[in-house]
Parts: structure tokens; C-alpha cells; sequence
């Protein structure tokens, strides 16, 4: 039973994410809408995935015309980094009960594991308190998923910069993760290969062949040459 204490300290550290779910959740919305989603099948994505940048990718594959075995092992890629959240979320939620751990993982994103991982830290925090972040977040982003879905076949095509909204979303992630040159060279090779692989096999496969060499080039670099990585990142940070 959640008290009516920990309700209100849930909503209140969930705030910043509904403001910044419906920035986003809007411009997905109206991308879907456009794309020739139903307000219907743009609210189930939203309920059912509940993960902003695969649902952008999904769209945007969606929209160029990808099949769905490209479109599922895309964004399987791409929401993998839950796996970790909810793990390292996990250590903090000792003696919760099975069922309750999953629904709590299953509603993980970049800014409840963001929020929930900080409170935390700082204690006095619990599963029911991280749930209300979860579930009003998750709420928050079909509520402004589905008005954007309703919005997008008034807007015209582009109107707003929207059409760019995923782009913009990703370069802005890209640019928080970059904490070190390897980082921002890694990207720019993924991106060169996407290029290349688009430019020589058809469809959309590049995004998943791109992700997946690269991903493979890093472990293994790290794994045979660890020094010289550590070097150079130690190098870059000074």
C-alpha cells in the first residue's frame, strides 16, 4: 500500500520527466500520425514499449518502408541498455518480490533510472515511491504520445522543425554520452559505416550491421588493448 507520504515524493521527483516526456512525446506523436499510425496503434506502442528512442527509430523505419525483422532487432539493440538499468536498480531493491521487481523493470527508462538511481543514493527512498515515478512517467508519456498522435494529421508535413525531432533527440544523446574522445570516435565510425553499408545493400539494414561491427570493434579493442585505451582516455580528461 503506498502512503500518501510517498505518493506525494514520488510525484514530485517525477515532475522534471512529464515536462520533458511531453516535449518529446508530442513531436513522436505527431511523426507518427504522419507516418500513418491510428491514434490507437501510436497509444499501444507507447503503453507497450514505453521507450522513446526505439519508438522514434520504429516510426522512422516504419515510415521508409522496413520490414519488421529489421525494426524488431533494431530496437531490441537499442533498449539492451535497460538490461543494465534495471540490474543496477536491482542491488538497491533487495527482498522486493519477484512480480514486483518486473514491473518495476519493465517501466525503466533513462530518466526514471536517472531520477530513481539518485534518490537512492541520497536514501530514504523505496520500490513504492520509484513505482510512482515509473508509472506516472509512463503515463505521462501515452498521454502526450496520443495528443500528439491526434495533432498529427492537423500539422502539416515538417511544420515546426518536428520531422527533425529524432535527429535533434540522439545528437543530443550522443553529446551527453561522449564523455571521452574513444567515445566520439566510435560514434563517428558507426555513423561512416552506416553510410557505407545504406550505400551498398538495400533496405535498413545499415543501422543494425553499423551498431553491431562497431559494438563488436570496441569490446574487442578494449579486450586486447586495455592500457592503451585507459591511456587515452586518462590523456583526453587532463
Amino acid at each position: 500500500m503506498i502512503t500518501r507520504g510517498s505518493l506525494l515524493q514520488g510525484l514530485s521527483a517525477a515532475l522534471p520527466i512529464w515536462l520533458g516526456y511531453a516535449a518529446i512525446g508530442l513531436p513522436f506523436g505527431v511523426l507518427a500520425g504522419q507516418t500513418g499510425l491510428s491514434v490507437g496503434q501510436t497509444a499501444l506502442m507507447s503503453i507497450i514499449v514505453f521507450a522513446g528512442s526505439s519508438q522514434f527509430i520504429a516510426v522512422s523505419m516504419i515510415g521508409s518502408g522496413a520490414g519488421i525483422l529489421p525494426i524488431i532487432i533494431t530496437t531490441f539493440f537499442v533498449n539492451l541498455r535497460h538490461l543494465l538499468m534495471s540490474s543496477t536498480l536491482a542491488l538497491h531493491l533487495k527482498g522486493v518480490p519477484k512480480g514486483l521487481l518486473s514491473l518495476f523493470s519493465a517501466e525503466i527508462t533513462d530518466e526514471t533510472f536517472a531520477v530513481n538511481l539518485t534518490r537512492f543514493a541520497r536514501g530514504g527512498w523505496d520500490e513504492k515511491k520509484a513505482l510512482v515515478v515509473n508509472h506516472t512517467s509512463h503515463l505521462a508519456w501515452v498521454v502526450s504520445s496520443v495528443a500528439g498522435g491526434m495533432l498529427g494529421h492537423v500539422i502539416p508535413q515538417g511544420a515546426f522543425g518536428i520531422d527533425y525531432a529524432l535527429t535533434a533527440m540522439f545528437l543530443s544523446l550522443l553529446v551527453l554520452q561522449s564523455s571521452s574522445a574513444l567515445i566520439g570516435f566510435f560514434a563517428l565510425v558507426s555513423g561512416a559505416l552506416s553510410v557505407i553499408i545504406f550505400k551498398l545493400l538495400p533496405g535498413t539494414w545499415n543501422f543494425i550491421l553499423a551498431t553491431v561491427i562497431t559494438a563488436t570493434l570496441g569490446v574487442v579493442l578494449e579486450d586486447r588493448f586495455p592500457r592503451f585505451l585507459k591511456g587515452r582516455e586518462e590523456g583526453h580528461d587532463a
